[in-house]
């Protein structure tokens, strides 16, 4: 404010000679029911769908139901101060969130405010939340590898830039695990990640950010959170808010990777905004449209083409099944959706098979064509020795000796297994899961125990940086592997394995 008292009166008359004149159109309603985080809100006959009302109180929601005498309302707020006969004002605006570098390595809720006490966020943009998926001219082949660091992801199950891979398996079966894994294993990448927490446990939530911050690259990381105490309207909305975010990157031809953990529990709150909005329920008392949300939410994801800049999004939901039940509804809905699905076995998790991947109903609808070609070829027909080693091992519990290959196949096949088991939040480079594909493969650990083949694995990174530095230097600049770099690979896992050889019980 000027010091001298006429400056002042001066700068107050421009001001007042800036002022626009003349009448404003303000719609106003009012809430005739509240109640479970959703208010019925009559008087505002043009409100359009998704547009953000703002309360009396403060409060906001967004229009969900448009009827003819009432505007069924989603409060992203608490609902606690919100009672029947308040006043609701339209804004003519869609709910939006922000979106730029300054949420890079920071925990926001779904509209953007931050819960990591840093302050507000610095946004280059507001986008809507809804937004068109791009189309098929628009789109691109999905040929580049995401590299997971999951040894049993890399070598069976490749995934690629802008494919959707459903995570599907019952509570407590390490879902989460593998995908905060394959986001910390991006730490030396170019890819930016996003993880979207939709109705988790705060405990849930904390252990997560937790191993991102101890094993990830944070600061190329935005945590979403809509937890389980949130409001209804915001645990509903935040899949699209972080698919808006992941999108300003890859509209810039970068790269991202989106986790939402879980779509199950965003369907269940679907369905409670439906029934409590008076919509007609429809099978398991969803609404009819249940499947329309994910399918228009997931096909966000893409590879862009070089006129779009090449940019792609990469997306990992995650769905929790009832007793391994991958025939429920709303895992069928998310597995016809997306482009394969990473299924984990209960049982095979409580035998201390982790990743509990099942590799039989496993699958990667774009597989082999984003697979670095230097794993495939390391890898060779690791699958299929893998599968017979399954079928073998049924028929051996029946009693029997087996003869000489069997035997050959149920030993190679036992070894598939024990390095396919991984510690958590210890992801693989590539160079190391080559070398180990071309351990198992030349038979280098069939000699091997499996406590040595476990003692093998955790020794390869380390042994491989001191024994083939100048190999694994050429295999992280060129991504291919000549004569000389294989046999140097070949020297120092032969080394590793005879230092770790036992006897084996017959």
């Amino acid at each position: 404010m000027p010091a001298d008292k006429s400056d002042w009166l001066d700068a107050a008359r421009q001001t007042v000679r800036a002022t626009p004149l003349g009448t404003r159109v303000e719609q106003k309603g009012r809430v005739e029911e509240i109640g479970d985080g959703v208010a019925h809100v009559s008087g505002l006959p043009d409100v359009r769908l998704d547009e953000v009302l703002r309360f009396s109180g403060g409060q906001v929601g967004f229009a969900r139901v448009l009827d003819a005498d009432l505007v069924g309302c989603v409060l992203l707020d608490a609902a606690t101060d919100v009672e029947a006969g308040d006043a609701v004002f339209g804004t003519g605006e869609v709910v939006q969130v922000p979106v730029g570098e300054a949420l890079l390595g920071r925990i926001v809720d779904p509209l953007g405010r931050p819960l990591d006490g840093k302050g507000p966020v610095d946004a280059e943009a507001h986008l809507p939340i809804e937004r068109p998926a791009p189309s098929i001219i628009e789109r691109d082949l999905v040929t580049e590898p995401v590299q997971t660091g999951l040894v049993v992801l890399d070598t069976l199950f490749a995934l690629g830039r802008g494919q959707r891979e459903l995570i599907v398996g019952d509570h407590s079966t390490g879902k989460t695990t593998l995908a905060i894994d394959a986001l910390i294993a991006q730490k030396h990448s170019d890819m930016i990640c996003i993880y979207v927490a939709v109705g988790q446990k705060t405990s849930s939530v904390r252990r997560a950010i937790d191993a991102l911050q101890k094993h990830g690259n944070f600061e190329r990381c935005i945590v979403l959170v809509a937890g389980s105490a949130a409001a209804p309207g915001l645990q509903w909305i935040a899949p699209y808010a972080g698919m808006t975010m992941a999108e300003y990157f890859r509209d810039k031809g970068q790269h991202a990777l989106i986790v939402f953990d879980d779509l199950s529990k965003h369907a269940a709150t679907h369905r409670e905004i439906a029934l409590l909005t008076r919509q007609s329920p429809g099978r398991e008392a969803y609404p009819g449209d249940v499947f329309y949300i994910h399918a228009r939410l997931l096909e966000r994801a893409a590879k862009l083409s070089k006129a779009r800049g090449g940019g792609s999004l990469t997306a990992l939901p995650i769905a929790e099944t009832d007793a391994g039940n991958l025939s429920a509804y709303i895992p069928t809905n998310l597995i016809s959706i997306t482009d394969g699905q990473i299924v984990l076995d209960a049982a095979l998790f409580h035998q201390g098979q982790k990743p509990a991947v099942d590799v039989g109903l496993s699958v990667s609808r774009v597989g082999g064509k984003t697979q670095a070609k230097l794993l495939r070829d390391a890898a060779g027909t690791l699958r299929l020795d893998y599968a017979q080693f399954l079928e073998l091992e049924v028929f051996t519990r029946f009693g029997g000796m087996p003869e000489g290959r069997v035997r050959q196949q149920l030993t190679r096949g036992a070894r598939i297994r024990a390095i396919l088991r991984q510690p958590q939040h210890a992801p693989f480079r590539l160079a190391d899961e080559v070398g180990l594909m071309l351990a198992v493969q030349s038979g280098l650990l069939d000699p091997l125990t499996p406590k040595a083949v476990a003692d093998f694995r955790t020794a390869l990174p380390a042994t491989l940086d001191r024994e083939a530095s100048e190999a694994m230097r050429a295999i992280a600049e060129t991504g291919e592997m000549d004569a000389a770099t294989r046999k140097t690979l070949i020297a120092a896992l032969t080394q590793l394995a005879r230092s770790l050889t036992e006897p084996t019980n017959p």
